[in-house]
């Protein structure tokens, strides 16, 4: 964000008396260019993927983090210089053989797997990041795309490197299975792992992306209130609150951040404090899943999610839930059903045994395991690529 636009947004504020300037600024989902505190871990990356710079495919690597990390952000970053500087995306699909035109180039593609479990969507998303030449989204097949893929590395020239992540986490894209999807083109594409944990067998070189430090989160919440929330309405202790209280956990730092924002403009006060802190640390599940898990899934599917979050759930058993939710919709209560199934096995909501009154089986209820008025916002606002951790 350039100095104009800082200028317009705190101007903006003011105008409208508003606590927050820009709430994107306060999103967990989206990126900083230059993740904050992650200097080491980039150049342990670097390191990793030191071959490229000598027009070399880098061996495999995995990227490991415990949640919160910000191991996507440390690859959206790094894959966005290095494409800036060594891709070669404004080039069409289609190939060429005149002389002098074959410039070598290795691409960086990053992949995310929570909304990536098919193969076409893995070929359309790997040719839509590897060329400005537009890829149909329906009427095509598979193989078709696969046959452009092939294509477009059909000459010794180009090369690519295309990190798999949250490869790890339930329904989506598995490293074993993107790495069968590329072995038409397995010349020119090395991969990276990008997750909790490691691939099942892996025997590769690993990176470690520690848990953020106590001074570490505290100035990446710092950095996020400067440009999202207007100035002087949090104070810096409660910052640290927040930091202390996520424990290394850079997510639910920013997610709480986001809540106690909102907290704050519903009570139409004047700046945060104390209590909207409080109130927005308690929305926030512990051990909760990231928000874009639950972003990530189906617009039905989140629409299910949102009735969820408004119906009072607690303690009525998931036939009765399943209901109240077909009330509120066109699906039907079957259907809203089964969606919550798939949902709490997909880990975004969590299924909950409620106390029984006898020797039967005990029934159970579904409690959101996301950031709630984190996701009510977001799903009804578009994440832009201008702010994150």
């Amino acid at each position: 964000m350039n100095l104009q636009d800082r200028i317009d947004r705190r101007r903006s504020a003011h105008q409208e008396q508003s606590i927050v300037v820009d709430w994107t600024h306060l999103s967990p989902v989206v990126h900083r260019p230059e993740p904050i505190g992650r200097g080491p871990v980039l150049e342990q990356l670097l390191d990793a993927l030191e071959p490229v710079f000598d027009d070399e495919l880098p061996d495999p690597v995995a990227i490991v983090g415990p949640p919160g990390s910000g191991t996507s952000a440390i690859v959206t970053a790094l894959f966005d210089a290095l494409d800036d500087r060594l891709g070669d995306s404004s080039r069409p699909i289609e190939t060429t053989t005149r002389a002098g035109d074959a410039s070598p180039s290795t691409s960086f593609v990053a992949v995310d797997a929570r909304r990536v479990e098919s193969a076409f969507a893995f070929y359309r998303t790997l040719l839509s990041a590897l060329s400005s030449t537009p890829v149909p989204e329906s009427g095509i097949g598979t193989g078709e795309l696969r046959d452009r893929l092939r294509e477009r590395f059909d000459r010794p020239d180009r090369r690519a490197v295309v990190a798999i992540d949250h490869h790890d986490e339930p329904e989506t894209l598995a490293y074993d299975r993107a790495r069968t999807l590329l072995e038409p083109v397995a010349e020119h594409v090395s991969t990276v792992a990008v997750g909790q944990r490691e691939p099942e067998g892996w025997t590769g070189e690993t990176v470690l992306v520690p848990a953020y430090r106590h001074h570490e989160l505290v100035d990446v919440l710092t950095d996020r209130a400067s440009t999202g929330l207007a100035a002087g309405v949090l104070d810096h202790e409660l910052v640290r609150d927040l930091a202390v209280w996520a424990d290394g956990n850079a997510h639910d730092g920013l997610a709480a951040l986001f809540t106690a924002g909102f907290v704050a403009t519903e009570a139409e006060a004047d700046r945060i404090d104390t209590e909207h802190v409080q109130k927005a640390m308690a929305a926030v599940p512990n051990e909760s899943v990231h928000v874009d898990r639950a972003l990530a899934v189906s617009k039905t599917r989140q629409q299910v999610l949102l009735e969820l979050v408004s119906v009072e759930a607690r303690d009525r058993p998931i036939r009765e839930v399943a209901a109240a939710i077909s009330d509120r919709s066109d699906l039907t209560t079957g259907t809203v059903k089964r969606f919550l199934y798939e949902l709490a096995d997909r880990g975004v909501i969590e299924r909950v045994q409620l106390p029984g009154s006898g020797s039967g089986r005990r029934p159970s209820t579904v409690e959101p395991r996301f950031p709630t008025t984190v996701f009510q916002s977001l799903s009804s606002r578009p994440a832009t690529d201008i702010a994150g951790y």
